[in-house]
């Protein structure tokens, strides 16, 4: 197996309709939340749940990696 990644990387951008949307950029995990702190606690919940039961070896994980989360926020303008 190649290198293992030390931390699973998400963007939380602002949603369509509202609220937050998450996204995992190596993992199949996407969700939402109204405001940033609910989105964070899906996500984590999210990630959590996608990972139960795997190998994370096979996935090229670390054991027990962090998230590293970018946030992508529209200007505020006065």
């Amino acid at each position: 197996m190649g290198l293992r990644r030390y931390t699973i990387q998400a963007t939380i951008y602002p949603g369509d309709e509202g609220g937050y949307v998450a996204e995992c950029m190596n993992l199949p995990v996407v969700t939402q939340g109204k405001d940033l702190d609910e989105t964070v606690r899906n996500l984590r919940e999210a990630v959590e749940l996608h990972l139960t039961g795997e190998d994370l070896e096979q996935l090229g994980l670390v054991s027990n990696p962090p998230l590293l989360i970018t946030f992508e926020l529209e200007p505020i303008c006065a």
